[in-house]
């Protein structure tokens, strides 16, 4: 019985001291972070969105769109917020998958400003973009989206441009590549077919569609097509004759399982949006968003904190900025 206790002991102490060490790199998320040192920073972010939102629901498209970007190169730090300096000319926000269809900054620093009036040097900018990513989420959806987002990621110091084109793969890619692009950050198959249901909001320049969807022979529906043709020029290009479209033309400002809807009837923009019906697997995914009530929103609330989560800075890495536009060099 003894050497059993002891043994017991022994296995506990290990645990702790592994507990420990893995402490010690990093503290974990939080939820309710700021519950004591601000603990009016949610509320306030979400007074921000709410307001943005009720101007223009495209506000809040950009903000679930930012995370997204944020989180997928140097993980979610802000590191996309930074602005060009010049000890860092080109940071991330110029890379060809920011710039120029990126957007919510100005959005970000009012945020910020607000924040920085309650509370200084508190609230970290890369916890504003996930609490605004969230907020966007359910005020777009009617509140069917509602999910608490945990806290406590500090900002980075590092943004260049040759970072997003390694991790953010364009429109045009193929299942394959998806699905590459998203176990590479810890994220799997299902993630990659719920996140994409954010497709249902939001615009898209007409030059990450036109040369694969309208230029050559696809799969995208005739009547689409000749709609989108009305809309965009054939040589549609950045920062040329590049209008804007509606990503979902059923239902633009809500955040909704109508995506799904459109990849079966194939009115989609992207290629990528077309690939999700390219394996038997995704396929499957597809009719179930499609046709489950709350299904999809259930699951897009989960992939959220998960990917709100990938190599998030904790601790004493990275910093608060004071302007998320700019990293503190004191």
């Amino acid at each position: 019985m003894a050497a059993a206790g002891a043994e017991k002991l022994h296995v506990l102490v290990a645990c702790a001291l592994l507990l420990l060490a893995v402490g010690c790199q990093a503290s974990p998320l939080q939820i309710g972070f700021y519950h004591d040192r601000c603990p009016q920073a949610e509320a306030v972010v979400k007074g921000v969105m709410m307001e943005a939102i009720s101007q223009n629901p495209g506000n809040g498209a950009a903000m679930i769109r930012m995370l997204f970007h944020d989180c997928f190169v140097e993980g979610c730090d802000a590191s996309v917020l930074l602005d060009p300096t010049p000890f860092s000319p080109t940071p991330e926000k110029l890379s060809a998958p920011n710039n120029p269809s990126l957007r919510g900054f100005e959005l970000i620093d009012a945020i910020k400003d607000a924040l920085e009036a309650a509370c200084p040097g508190i609230v970290s900018c890369a916890d504003i973009v996930a609490f605004s990513a969230r907020d966007a989420s359910c005020i777009l959806s009617g509140g069917k989206v509602d999910f608490e987002v945990p806290s406590g990621r500090r900002d980075g110091t590092f943004s260049n441009a040759s970072e997003p084109v390694k991790f953010l793969v364009p429109p045009t890619s193929n299942l394959s590549d998806l699905v590459d692009s998203f176990v590479v950050k810890g994220l799997d198959v299902e993630d990659l077919v719920i996140l994409s249901g954010a497709h249902t909001i939001g615009r898209s320049h007409c030059s990450a569609f036109v040369p694969d969807r309208l230029n050559v022979t696809s799969d995208i529906d005739g009547g689409l097509a000749a709609f989108l043709r009305d809309q965009c020029s054939a040589d549609a290009a950045p920062g040329g004759n590049d209008p804007t479209v509606m990503q979902d033309v059923v239902t633009p400002n809500d955040l909704d399982k109508q995506y799904y809807n459109n990849v079966l009837s194939r009115t989609v923009l992207f290629t990528s949006d077309a690939a999700l019906l390219t394996s038997e697997e995704t396929a499957r995914m597809v009719m179930d968003n499609a046709n489950m009530p709350g299904w999809w929103e259930d699951r897009f609330e989960k992939a959220m904190v998960k990917m709100a989560g990938i190599e998030v800075k904790t601790g004493d890495q990275g910093q608060i900025r004071k302007n998320c536009r700019a990293i503190n060099y004191y």
